[in-house]
């Protein structure tokens, strides 16, 4: 075989696996859910302060790729975080994305006034890719707090 061959198949799987694992590493609207339900299983069997801390801890049943945990009181402060622990103990109502959009304070009205889950949509910096991406978020009313779990888009 000649050189120029081995590079061209050697740049042609590289391609295929790269493009597998691209599609591997994002998560699905149905990963949010079975997420954010594991989480807010998980926090009524534990109770907040050791969920909290696993889910900050990114204990690896609440991380799956490109997707985490966040908790936020009913007030928008965040009691945990799954990608960035330096947001927990913060209020982050007035919070804004890059397009102006309060969406920490529509989560709140949106947990607020829906008793099931919702989806929301805004954009935020994904920690993969650090890009700032549109994100679908899949949160559920827990007593007075919001559990939620994103998948960028």
């Amino acid at each position: 075989m000649h050189r120029t061959q081995v590079a061209g198949i050697a740049f042609a799987l590289a391609a295929v696996f790269g493009s597998q694992a691209a599609l591997a590493q994002n998560a699905t609207k149905d990963d949010a859910v079975a997420m954010v339900k594991k989480g807010v299983a998980y926090i009524k069997a534990n109770g907040k302060d050791k969920s909290y801390a696993a889910i900050t801890a990114k204990d690896p049943q609440f991380v799956k790729s490109d997707l985490y945990l966040v908790v936020y009181g009913m007030d928008g402060k965040c009691l945990a975080h799954g990608a960035n622990e330096k947001q927990v103990g913060r209020d982050l109502i007035d919070l804004k994305d890059i397009d102006g959009k309060a969406f920490v304070r529509e989560r709140v009205e949106l947990g607020k006034s829906s008793p099931k889950g919702f989806w929301q949509d805004y954009k935020f910096t994904n920690p993969a890719s650090k890009k700032i991406e549109p994100k679908q978020m899949y949160c559920e009313r827990l007593d007075e707090t919001i559990v939620c779990g994103g998948i960028y888009k």
